[in-house]
């Protein structure tokens, strides 16, 4: 379609490459759209992203001064999906990355893919702007092919430019004022597997030296003209309802705007930022709440969890496990648990809001634009395409943190405020108690060995609540909705497959069962990194350990001996060839794991140091990893997300644990949620296994599970204690 060339500036100067195909995914995957509890919604925009399995829309836009902007449904999480995009779509344009711009997820301009979860954004989003830039780039040297009435072979593409010989020209220039959009099929060539100038290199990423400079434009850096302030005031409990509210006089106070109040949740608005904060204690010396329901404080969370009602449901069975189990010569059983963890995120959540003429902006950290919008179109009453979300990199989280319930309250708070931009920061005690946590669950196992040691029968039962209740379309969903006075409730059970993945082992075994036991807990609880993969890889590798040492085998010829997948095999003989040379000392012990994240994504294996020391608490004092998570974009990235897993999984299994009393959390900062401090933090080494030919598979929850289960078998080499109960470390000891 020919369009002058004002047109072509207006719409940003930009190709337009919509193309279909089959099997390949920039889409809302099956479980991501499961673990948000359903479809995004139905509005317009919604309904144009590419759910279906037989349509991918990617767009990539070729701007005037010859820089490329990528468009990306995903969000920047700390996990380097920016570099790894801009990575992939420089290698096919031949350009460098320098040229190379990405906007993140943004409602009606990138497309819906859902939430950024799940380990995909490498497998899904970037994928696609791979295939959409050799799609670009094989249309445009045909352009130019036909332009010069030369042979293809003889024009190239390099820097935003075409070359033919002496001739060369910018994209613009050959485009001439032009928007190409058509629908075509898979591109002839993939360079980033064939030539690998850009990928599989650890370009740097750029943000990392803003982030240093304090330069970085984090959600809580944003700032507008006539900006305002706010506040929420928080019941005394998940159930409470306000009974009274003394308002006189607060107009009064400096900085005073507006007052909100909507059934039981309420907010202040002031001109600044502490005027705001200390209206809202204030007014939260004035509020009343009526209680009705009380958390179970007084018997222990693994017993409690054990009483409440649970839909029971066998996830696999092969063979007569429990015959097997009961004939063999070698019966081993064991419990594990976990406790309820934070997300734990260092800034606290944060987002702005702008209502004006009936349509709403907001500025989120959230993982899914597309499904907070519909989200909040059924909390608010709007049509969602009056609802415009732009995501905006937050201090780093893996899973559904506050992140959409601040943007869901900002909201609330603008709408009662057009024509100003309304900014809503969480305090501390606001992200640790009433975040949504990642749920306690409890890992029961038995199995029966052969006289040779080798695994015949295995039984795993596991109790989780569901572990997810990301927006979904239903109000419930966030925080603020059970507060208003329209009966909106709280959300069930959730994403129940969050619940399940990894709960069968990865190893073979002749005969198995593994039954889910799911409930609902006294808390809120949602999507934390991993998963329960996290809980069940934990348990399921430390009984292996336990197995092992029951068949008087080597922990990791033992595990070596029950696989059959050779990549799985070469991740443990790394590992092992890795810690050759360490010998622990006194009170030190070494540990290993090995898992295959959700038995189909990045293949993990890790050995951790660990030592006593004479207060009695556990240190990590190194961690080796080795994963292959198939073709790898940027080893650097791949490292870091890897680490950063180690490091979290081993604060986890360590130190971390919410605790409650019966009125509410009293896991209110840092004191008492305590996490790794930088001295804490171990020497972390990781090895890339990068397998050029293959698929990349996901890799940002890999070593959750793994990490934890190897410091628990390292303190049990240590000590010849088994801790099966987490974390290790008494909480007590940190507490103060």
């Amino acid at each position: 379609m020919k369009t002058s060339r004002r047109e072509f500036i207006r719409q940003l100067g930009y190709v337009s490459i919509g193309f279909t195909i089959l099997g390949a995914a920039c889409m809302n995957t099956k479980e991501e759209n499961n673990e948000g509890g359903g479809n995004a919604g139905n509005s317009e925009a919604a309904t144009e992203n590419s759910n279906r399995p037989d349509r991918i829309n990617a767009w990539l836009r070729v701007l005037e001064d010859g820089s490329v902007l990528v468009l990306t449904g995903k969000m920047e999480l700390g996990q380097g999906i920016r570099i790894a995009v801009a990575q992939m779509a420089a290698e096919e344009l031949n350009t460098s990355p320098d040229l190379v711009e990405v906007n993140l997820a943004e409602t009606g301009v990138t497309a819906n893919e859902g939430y950024t979860a799940g380990s995909h954004s490498i497998e899904t989003s970037a994928m696609s702007i791979r295939r959409a830039a050799a799609a670009a780039r094989e249309k445009l040297l045909n352009l130019a092919s036909k332009k010069w009435e030369i042979p293809v072979s003889q024009v190239s593409l390099e820097d935003g430019n075409i070359i033919a010989g002496t001739n060369k020209m910018t994209l613009y220039d050959l485009l001439e004022g032009r928007q190409i959009s058509e629908e075509i099929g898979e591109p002839s060539e993939i360079y980033g597997k064939t030539r690998r100038k850009y990928v599989g290199q650890p370009v740097l990423r750029k943000d990392i030296s803003a982030m240093v400079r304090a330069q970085h434009e984090y959600v809580q850096d944003l700032e507008f003209p006539n900006m305002v302030h706010a506040r929420i005031i928080r019941p005394t409990s998940y159930t409470s309802k306000l009974a009274s509210l003394d308002e006189e006089g607060l107009e009064d106070f400096p900085g005073f705007l507006k007052l909100v109040r909507i059934g039981s949740f309420v907010g202040v608005i002031a001109e600044e930022e502490f005027e705001a904060i200390k209206l809202s204690w204030e007014v939260n010396n004035r509020a009343q709440w009526d209680d009705d329901e009380e958390l179970p404080a007084e018997v222990p969370l693994k017993e409690y969890l054990k009483t409440l009602d649970a839909d029971v449901e066998v996830e696999e069975e092969k063979g007569d496990w429990q015959s097997t189990i009961e004939e063999a010569p070698i019966q081993h059983s064991a419990s594990y648990y976990k406790p309820y963890i934070m997300h734990a995120a260092n800034g606290p959540s944060c987002a702005v809001a702008f209502f004006d003429n009936d349509k709403l902006s907001v500025w989120t950290h959230s993982q899914g634009v597309y499904p907070l919008r519909e989200t909040l179109a059924a909390l608010l009453g709007m049509p969602a395409e009056s609802i415009h979300v732009k995501g905006v990199p937050g201090s780093g989280c893996y899973g559904h943190n506050g992140a959409d319930d601040v943007a869901a309250e900002a909201a609330l708070l603008a709408v009662n405020l057009p024509g100003r931009h309304v900014r809503l920061q969480w305090m501390r005690n606001d992200e640790h108690c009433w975040e949504p946590y990642g749920t306690a669950m409890i890992m029961e196992l038995q199995a029966g060995l052969d006289s040779n040691g080798k695994i015949k029968g295995w039984k795993y039962d596991f109790w989780s609540d569901g572990h997810s209740t990301r927006p979904n379309g239903q109000p419930e969903t966030l925080l603020p909705a059970r507060f208003l006075d329209k009966g909106h409730g709280v959300p069930g059970i959730g994403f129940k497959g969050g619940a399940v993945r990894n709960s069968t082992p990865y190893y073979t075994i002749e005969t198995l069962q593994t039954t889910s036991h799911i409930f609902q807990g006294p808390l809120r609880k949602s999507a934390l990194r991993g998963l329960g993969a996290y809980g069940n890889i934990f348990g399921i590798e430390c009984f292996i350990d336990e197995l092992a040492q029951k068949a008087g085998k080597d922990p990791v010829e033992f595990r070596i001996n029950h696989l059959s997948d050779e990549r799985a095999i070469t991740c443990l003989k790394k590992i092992k060839e890795k810690t050759s040379n360490v010998r622990p000392g006194e009170n030190e012990g070494l540990g290993y794991a090995f898992s295959r994240y959700k038995n189909s994504a990045s293949y993990f294996a890790v050995a951790a140091h660990v030592k006593k020391m004479d207060d009695g608490i556990f240190r990590v004092k190194k961690m080796w990893g080795v994963i292959d998570s198939g073709e790898t974009i940027n080893p650097d990235g791949l490292k870091n997300q890897t680490e950063g897993g180690m490091v979290q999984a081993a604060s986890w299994a360590l130190r971390e644990e919410v605790r409650f009393d019966k009125q509410h959390i009293t896991s209110v900062d840092w004191h008492r949620y305590p996490i790794f401090r930088f001295e804490e933090i171990p020497e972390v080494e990781v090895e890339v296994i990068d397998r050029v030919d293959e698929k990349p598979l996901g890799a940002g929850e890999a070593a959750q599970g793994p990490s934890a289960a190897a410091v628990a078998n390292a303190v049990f080499d240590a000590t010849g204690i088994r801790y099966r109960d987490l974390p290790i470390n008494p909480v007590e000891k940190y507490l103060r």
